[in-house]
């Protein structure tokens, strides 16, 4: 069991690294608060100009038809089972490629089916069909036709009447992604810690003695005397200057 006082001193030890560290760090205080304020521009910039805004539009269907009796506690259990099999066939190739051919769209079918999110939401018997596109217009009209293209999928699945659509989509008044206050938040952050990174690294790096306490620190030996280079410089400077003066004078 390791001695109170050495764990007081381990203590004060941390104590004084910690605030050194804070010491150092805020010595570079303006080049943190630059370094802040570049990532938060640059990334900023590279959202505005170079990313493309996505926007998101949204249609539900009713997955029960209209011949099945909500009243029937098994019908909705039913229901509730079936809806992650449709999640599943609103996605497939079949209803995928067909919206794909009517509205002429040439990229591939598995770059395409990650613009579609589909999703049941909690305790309902619908589906959420979420396209995202950088076209508003076009994300909605996509929207709606896998619904509709699901409807009759579902519908010949299951050999009974098409469901019925609960919302259509409509055209999204603002983009969905990026977020540029977010992003410029993170480039702000990342900056500083990558800065702040930068500057403890020299400060970890640097193994040169600069004062009394550092020789107390990392040598264990107290301070005699302390000679001020500086000082003696000019003193030295001033000294020789005087020289120079009584020689010409003689």
């Amino acid at each position: 069991m390791e001695n109170p006082e050495m764990q007081l001193q381990q203590i004060d030890e941390q104590e004084i690294d910690l605030l050194e560290l804070f010491h150092v760090l805020w010595s570079k205080i303006w080049l943190l608060l630059a370094s802040t304020v570049l990532g938060a521009v640059l990334v900023g910039l590279v959202t505005f100009f170079f990313i493309t805004p996505q926007y998101e539009a949204s249609s539900i269907i009713y997955i029960l038809s209209k011949t099945t009796s909500i009243t029937s506690v098994a019908d909705l259990q039913l229901g509730s089972q079936l809806a992650a099999d449709f999640q599943i066939i609103a996605t497939t190739r079949e209803v995928v490629q067909t919206v794909m051919d009517q509205f002429g769209i040439t990229i591939p079918y598995e770059k395409f089916v990650k613009t579609i999110t589909v999703i049941n939401p909690t305790d309902s018997h619908m589906l959420q069909v979420t396209v995202k596109n950088p076209d508003p217009e076009l994300a909605a009209q996509l929207s709606n036709a896998l619904s509709d293209q699901l409807r009759l999928q579902i519908a010949d699945v299951m050999s009974t009447d098409t469901p019925s659509t609960v919302e259509r989509a409509v055209v999204p008044a603002k983009p969905s992604s990026p977020n540029l206050l977010l992003n410029c938040v993170a480039g702000a952050l990342a900056f500083l810690v990558l800065a702040s990174g930068t500057v403890l690294a020299q400060h970890f790096m640097d193994d040169t003695i600069k004062d009394e306490e550092d020789v107390q620190k990392y040598l264990g030996l107290n301070t005699l005397a302390a000679i001020p280079l500086e000082h003696d410089r000019e003193v030295g400077k001033k000294a020789g200057k005087q020289q120079k003066t009584k020689a010409k004078a003689k």
